[in-house]
């Protein structure tokens, strides 16, 4: 090459972008190495860690095709969209289903599930919590059971899935718990995690079980840590309850508090 060429191409090297990239191993047709952020200018900011956004306007996101769920309008990362589309074409060859629940959740869809709790609209466990738990932190500790405190969910990020059924006793049937074994086995290969395994020494902290809500990792490692970096209890505002989320420590305890593999 000649000398005037190299020198070119070395300063053209040297005023690229500083550019994140992550390695994917290729599975199953899912791109080997994807650039999922530009940490000049595309590093994940608040507002889409609270969920403060319309995925419908977000070109990030991609509109999950009816056939996928059990209702219309649902929005998921297209990296998920695209990890999802892969396992279920899986999964279809073992005669599993892989109907998608819920998929991104911003603030206000939220803040309407929390509030619909808080206020003894939506019961739980068939009783009103602003009458059988008039105190503002224990009806919290109870929503938070399965439920998330707006603008601390992961559903917030486009990259968490729930599958199926909404209650784990469906994965105690002989199709869920086919499904979930098979999980278990598979989902990692296409970078999907179990966030909320059962409480213990492993996870004391957090939300209860849930054997349908699975994250894509290539993407959520880098929200929880940006979210864990970023996002303070001041952040944590605007709904009926949140002045709990300081006492009952949401960020540390909740939002941290998934299973090693999805940290």
């Amino acid at each position: 090459m000649p000398v005037a060429l190299l020198i070119l191409f070395s300063l053209l090297l040297l005023s690229a972008p500083d550019t994140d990239f992550i390695e994917v191993s290729p599975i199953n047709g899912v791109e080997a190495k994807t650039v999922l952020y530009s940490m000049t200018d595309s590093t994940p900011i608040p507002s889409e860690l609270l969920g403060q956004f319309d995925p419908a306007h977000h070109s990030d996101f991609i509109l999950v095709p009816d056939k996928y769920g059990n209702k219309s309008g649902m929005y998921l990362r297209k990296e998920t969209m695209k990890a999802f589309r892969a396992m279920k074409a899986e999964a279809d060859k073992e005669g599993l289903p892989m109907i998608i629940m819920s998929a991104t959740r911003n603030f206000d869809a939220q803040k309407l599930i929390w509030e619909n709790k808080w206020t003894g609209k939506t019961k739980v466990g068939g009783k009103s919590l602003a009458i059988s738990l008039p105190n503002p932190l224990e009806r919290s500790k109870k929503i938070m059971e399965l439920s998330a405190m707006p603008g601390t969910s992961r559903h917030h990020w486009g990259t968490d899935i729930d599958f199926n059924a909404l209650d784990n006793a469906w994965f105690m049937k002989p199709m869920g718990k086919k499904w979930y074994e098979w999980m278990l086995d598979n989902a990692s290969k296409f970078g999907f995690c179990q966030a909320y395994t059962q409480k213990g020494s492993l996870r004391p902290n957090g939300y209860n079980e849930e054997k349908w809500h699975w994250s894509y990792t290539p993407l959520s490692k880098i929200f929880l840590k940006s979210y864990l970096e970023q996002i303070q209890i001041s952040h944590i505002s605007g709904f009926k309850g949140a002045e709990c989320a300081e006492e009952l420590q949401v960020i540390q305890h909740y939002v941290k508090g998934v299973s090693a593999i999805c940290q």
